[in-house]
């Protein structure tokens, strides 16, 4: 069976990382994130598992640019059952957003 699905989702509603994690057998996992080029986004990732802490991803994600658009790209083959896969990113031309939510009330 091959599930593929796709969505978009604006920065109000989103954060700075994608996480997956495998909970089915699993024979390609491949994930593709489209950030406007002009924001010169970075990005990276980790694999955790059940047993083990977050590692770097033994690939890393594969960059390439389209009409204003930078894409990034990682797959892998088989992944282990129970693992977590996490894409993080940051904007190089944008200062970092002040995350304070001010106080809890």
């Amino acid at each position: 069976m091959w599930i593929e699905y796709a969505y978009s989702i604006g920065e109000e509603k989103w954060g700075r990382w994608f996480q997956r994690a495998v909970r089915l057998p699993t024979a390609h996992l491949e994930v593709e994130l489209a950030f406007p080029a002009e924001l010169d986004p970075a990005v990276w990732g980790t694999e955790t598992s059940m047993t083990a802490e977050a590692v770097p991803l033994r690939t890393a994600p594969m960059r390439r640019d389209e009409a204003g658009v930078r894409l990034f790209s990682w797959s892998t083959s088989t992944p282990a059952l129970h693992a977590r896969y996490r894409l993080e990113w940051r904007f190089r031309a944008r200062p970092e957003r002040d995350t304070n939510q001010g106080e809890f009330r």
